[in-house]
């Protein structure tokens, strides 16, 4: 269409202008009456949702409502090149209608079609109606000039003009010439707003979306660094711990060979010495273990896993659960180690000689806070533990939240989603 209006042949511009006036009116035409159906059905459907009607109907109305607006995006691609992609959440094929009705009612693009079918019945239908207006009101200024004016009553109106003799008529007929000049630069390009208007509505924040992709980026990154700097640490404790006492260990088992029947007594203690080394190298392997993934968080979960790291600190801490199953297994790793270093900062820091932390999940989130009674003044800074533990939230989607006013006590809030 754009070619056709710009395009230096009269035949071709003038086909494009005819073809937008009558897509345009077939757009008006079928957007009235099918967005009002739309909107009145699922005002009701929703609204008989409490006795329970709702529940069943729903879903069925709400994909018309889907297929409606779907169809639009085909014509706003195929008519006008606007894009307008889809972001439906995907809904279980095995979903009752409970869960379908509030899965389709808890995803954003529901509402931003309910929104959408109000401004589609006004300003949509108007946008829609106006290229073929202007290609199609001439017209009638064209026939008032040629003697159509003689068959209406005085007082007639042409747009502003009053049509009341010949001379009028040519006014008319001339004020058509004016909008037919309009048509030929404005009726593609009603047609272009009308397809914008529905992606404005239709379509995801594209600010939010451009948000979006430079956080994860971020995250991203910082994942990988993160990552890295975790392989350096596991390889730095190898070789200065277990390594470094793995090879004492294999000299000295070759100097007791050596001393065995030279010097039996020697031969004993440093037998001693190497069980002691072996014992210290092992210890040394199953921290590292530990500060990799904790065998207590692979086998019994969460909250197992963080009552048996309370048992382990200085300072009397109280954990209660309430978790329903089990998180993925990266969401669990994540949440534990974050809670960790919160722990770790507070014992440290804080002052305090008591600590709560509660575990549970919450509208799809893994929720972790951890309260202590110290001094306060936590704060989210360059080079602080929080830092490094937002960073490693960002990864998934998390966020952590701080509250620590001078003179305590201070919360430190964990949120995770997860299924």
């Amino acid at each position: 269409m754009t070619m056709d209006t710009k395009n230096g042949s009269g035949r071709t511009t003038g086909r494009g202008i005819g073809l937008a006036a009558v897509r345009g009116l077939a757009l008006a035409l079928v957007s009235l009456p099918g967005a009002v159906l739309c909107f009145c059905l699922s005002l009701v459907s929703i609204a008989l949702i409490p006795i329970g009607v709702g529940i069943v109907t729903t879903p069925y109305v709400l994909t018309g409502v889907r297929a409606f607006a779907n169809a639009r995006r085909v014509l706003a691609a195929e008519w006008g090149g606007v894009r307008i992609p889809p972001a439906y959440r995907p809904l279980p094929k095995d979903a009752n209608p409970w869960a379908r009705t509030f899965g389709m009612l808890r995803d954003p693009a529901t509402w931003r079609d309910l929104r959408w079918l109000p401004v589609d019945m006004t300003a949509g239908f108007v946008t829609a109606l106006l290229p073929a207006v202007l290609l199609l009101y001439p017209l009638e200024g064209f026939a008032l000039a040629l003697g159509l004016w003689r068959v209406f009553p005085d007082g007639y109106w042409y747009g502003f003009l009053p049509v009341t003799g010949q001379a009028s008529a040519f006014g008319a007929a001339a004020l058509g010439l004016v909008l037919l000049f309009l048509a030929h630069f404005w009726t593609p390009r009603l047609l272009g707003a009308h397809f914008r208007l529905t992606r404005a509505v239709l379509g995801g924040n594209q600010g939010e979306l451009a948000e979006r992709v430079r956080v994860l980026t971020e995250t991203r990154r910082d994942a990988v660094d993160a990552s890295a700097a975790e392989l350096r640490r596991i390889e730095r404790d190898l070789h200065d711990g277990a390594q470094a006492r793995l090879v004492a260990v294999g000299m000295d088992l070759g100097t007791i060979e050596a001393l065995l029947d030279k010097d039996p007594e020697q031969a004993k203690k440093l037998i001693a010495q190497t069980r002691k080394s072996s014992v210290e190298a092992l210890t040394e392997l199953r921290e590292l273990v530990r500060g990799i993934h904790p065998p207590v968080l692979a086998e019994r979960g969460l909250g197992d896993a963080v009552r048996a790291l309370a048992l382990r600190l200085p300072v009397a801490t109280e954990v209660s659960v309430d978790l329903p199953g089990r998180a993925e297994a990266p969401v669990e790793s994540a949440a534990y180690f974050a809670v960790s270093e919160v722990l770790a900062n507070a014992v440290k820091h804080s002052g305090a000689d008591r600590i709560w932390v509660d575990l549970h999940r919450a509208d799809g989130m893994l929720r972790a806070t951890v309260t202590d009674n110290g001094k306060g003044g936590a704060v989210i800074g360059a080079g602080s533990g929080l830092a490094g533990v937002e960073r490693r939230l960002g990864t998934f989607d998390g966020v952590l939240a701080v509250s620590s006013p001078a003179g305590g006590p201070t919360m430190v809030t964990v949120e995770i989603p997860c299924a």
